[in-house]
């Protein structure tokens, strides 16, 4: 059957490729050209014999074709009719949309809204969001969000001054937590909404740190689109503007994850070098603490780090380096660390054993990571890309069960 007669949620990420190359009228050669691969590789990558599921390959087509990295991994993606749950969350998606769209204009809230603002209430409920978040449980997000957004919205607005920059921390983080979700879902435009609410909410805080802490998740944005460039800039930014600040276990571990997302960035530009000097940089500071801290809601410590050490040479497609790296972290990755970690921790060293072509091993760590996170799991493009590429060359059934539930089949 051609590409052009198959739904675009049943195909790999090659054939999507294939399709947007088609409709540019160019030859694999021209794409082989413009994106500096070999023809061989386009043509495995088309035809669905070698996964395309790397960030830096897929943004590196993307900017040949001049075409957004959605078009090429299909997101976002549609639960398929029996994933109820997969379905909820979805639908609350409009919801959440609104209130991210409310923002900044006056909230005009009712007599009853007002006389039902309460500081303590709305810190336990942006807890709870926090915690749903951390465990990846994207149906009770949606059932939890839209409410408390509109909720905080109507606090910023009529809470005495005192209280004002406790509500607007209250605020961006049930908007972070809209983000996560939002990403997980595949909403990527929705989640840059979000994320520009987290950066506005942050600074009207007053509070240096958490105003960094929102620039984390905006640097993030550049890095998602392949601007290495830009994303770095935030980061140095932030960088400077942490060693001005006075050392505290919070400075530690904002700065810590900064370098994090500073060996991400390198690793997506092609920099295993300087990626590798700033795991070691944020390694050196999570010692420094003593253990895993959580602040601004970041998880950053000797856990992440050791997480962070796994995915960066899977970003680098070193699947080898990979596995040999989480031997030493799987057996001491703590059993009560989050779930949104833990799960995505599986799926990196899934695609590791991927690459390898231990396509076995890749499967027990999908279902592994689905288990922790059913729903984040499900919804990930790298899941999806892997798994049809290994549906396209073995006949276990576990894996036709499992592609069922991504809604492959």
């Amino acid at each position: 059957m051609p590409y052009s007669s198959v739904p675009t949620s049943l195909l790999t990420n090659g054939q999507r490729l294939a399709r947007i190359r088609d409709r540019r009228r160019w030859t694999q050669t021209r794409l082989s050209t413009e994106s500096g691969y070999s023809l061989s590789a386009v043509k495995k990558f088309e035809q669905g014999r070698r996964s395309l599921d790397r960030a830096d390959v897929i943004l590196r087509f993307a900017r040949a074709l001049d075409c957004h990295p959605t078009e090429i991994t299909g997101q976002p993606y549609s639960p398929p009719d029996g994933d109820l749950d997969g379905h909820s969350a979805v639908l609350s998606i409009a919801a959440i949309r609104r209130a991210l769209l409310r923002h900044g204009r006056p909230s005009r809230p009712s007599e009853q809204e007002v006389a039902g603002v309460n500081m303590e209430d709305l810190r336990a409920r942006v807890a709870e969001a926090n915690g749903y978040r951390q465990k990846s449980a994207l149906v009770s997000s949606g059932k939890v969000l839209p409410a408390l957004l509109r909720d905080l919205q109507v606090a910023v607005d009529v809470v005495p001054e005192v209280d004002r920059r406790q509500a607007h921390d209250l605020l961006a983080s049930a908007y972070e937590c809209a983000m996560q979700m939002l990403y997980k879902l595949g909403r990527g435009s929705d989640a840059t909404l979000a994320t520009e609410r987290v950066v506005w909410s942050t600074t009207e805080t007053g509070d240096p740190l958490r105003a960094l802490s929102g620039h984390w998740y905006e640097s993030g944005e550049f890095l998602a689109i392949g601007e290495h460039e830009e994303a770095g800039a935030i980061i140095d930014g932030a960088l400077t503007e942490l060693d001005r600040c006075a050392t505290s276990p919070e400075q530690v571990s904002l700065k810590g994850a900064f370098h994090l997302k500073t060996s991400l960035n390198h690793a997506r530009a092609g920099e295993p070098k300087s990626a590798e000097k700033h795991l070691a940089l944020a390694g050196k500071l999570a010692e420094t603490l003593g253990g895993d801290r959580n602040d601004f809601q970041l998880q950053f410590g000797p856990t992440n780090v050791a997480i962070w050490s796994v995915s960066l040479p899977v970003e680098a497609g070193q699947g080898r380096e990979a596995v040999r790296r989480a031997a030493q972290v799987t057996p001491r990755l703590p059993a009560d660390y989050a779930r949104e970690r833990r799960s995505h921790y599986f799926i990196d060293v899934g695609r590791a054993h991927h690459y390898n072509g231990r396509n076995d091993e890749a499967l027990e760590s999908f279902l592994h990571a689905e288990r922790l996170a059913p729903q984040a799991t499900r919804m990930h493009p790298a899941v999806h890309e892997t798994m049809n590429v290994i549906l396209n060359s073995r006949r276990r059934t576990d894996a036709y069960e499992f592609a069922l539930r991504l809604g492959l089949l």
